[in-house]
């Protein structure tokens, strides 16, 4: 299946609109996580494990709005737009975008 932030495929019509399609991951603060990443953020230093969880969060989000836009019996989602955001301590990723047919 093609995802794409673009709103068309280049060299593919759009046959059929299928509707919104959205996926979400919610990933929970480990707080050994969280010191370590402080430490390494103090020292100028990446966080690996922060851009980890991020990561899985959003393969999880993007593959979550695939299977939905699957089940509409779409080929491709266009306009993907992916949003990160922290509530309660908790990390969340959502995905979301056009379900369509490709002609």
């Amino acid at each position: 299946m093609i995802v794409t932030t673009t709103p068309t495929v280049e060299g593919h019509l759009i046959a059929e609109y299928k509707g919104i399609v959205t996926g979400e991951a919610i990933l929970g603060a480990n707080i050994f996580r969280d010191v370590f990443a402080g430490i390494t953020d103090i020292i100028g230093g990446r966080s690996g494990a922060y851009e980890k969880s991020l990561a899985e969060a959003r393969e999880t989000a993007l593959t979550e709005l695939e299977e939905r836009a699957a089940e509409r019996g779409a080929t491709a989602v266009v306009g993907v737009d992916i949003d990160y955001e922290v509530i309660n301590n908790m990390l969340m990723v959502s995905a979301s975008g056009t379900a369509v047919v490709l002609g």
